[in-house]
């Protein structure tokens, strides 16, 4: 658990009317935030860009960091701790993410690339996903996700090269990793490993998926 201050805001992405209601019911239960996105925009799912936007507005607004957490994530009781505290410690850090390992405990998509990796926390110029990621204060205040392009659906790759090219340093904790079952929350993209060519079809008539 944290040992600061925090709020907890669950972004709901067009979800249907019975899991929707079942997230109103878990925010009276455990004290979250719900944030209906269907009440903010027409725009279909993925919503990332809207949702990084409110979410960095908040951010901002209480001078805090910024803690993205992807729902097919798990972590563990300790793991936002760590990335804070390793935040903390890092006079130019700008992102900390958390790696992420199968059920097994091997590292997964989308740290592929850091599966041979020592069991540590690295300095890395590598893209960092949302999976389970900080944004420190100081890198909020020098990015504007207003600019973000809007024909993209997702921005972990751009945002973790913008915050090396301002000068910040990003950081995957190969030693705090969270469980992660990849596009748990997206069933559509499990086509990519089981039916690629469909997946690709949808990709690019559909113009889904965007990077």
């Amino acid at each position: 658990a944290l040992d600061i201050p925090y709020s907890y805001r669950i972004f709901n992405d067009y979800s249907s009317e019975e899991n929707t209601a079942i997230l109103q019911q878990l925010s009276q239960e455990y004290a979250f935030e719900l944030v209906n996105l269907k009440e903010l925009t027409d725009h279909p799912s993925p919503n990332y860009r809207l949702t990084l936007q409110l979410s960095q507005e908040r951010a901002l607004a209480e001078d805090a960091y910024l803690l993205l957490i992807e729902s097919d994530v798990v972590v563990k009781p300790d793991t936002l701790q760590k990335m804070y505290q390793w935040a903390q410690s890092q006079e130019k850090a700008g992102m900390v993410a958390a790696v992420t390992v199968d059920e097994n405990g091997d590292i997964n998509f989308p740290y592929l690339y850091a599966q041979k990796w020592s069991r540590r926390t690295h300095k890395t110029n590598k893209r960092l996903s949302f999976c389970c990621t900080l944004l420190t204060p100081a890198f909020l205040k020098a990015i504007d996700f207003h600019e973000l392009d809007p024909e993209k659906n997702w921005y972990d790759v751009f945002i973790s090269h913008q915050s090396c090219a301002l000068g910040f340093d990003n950081f995957l904790m190969c030693d705090n990793a969270v469980l992660h079952k990849p596009h748990g929350s997206r069933p559509w993209k499990q086509l990519k490993y089981t039916h690629p060519l469909k997946y690709y079809w949808l990709k690019f008539t559909k113009g889904l998926d965007k990077i």
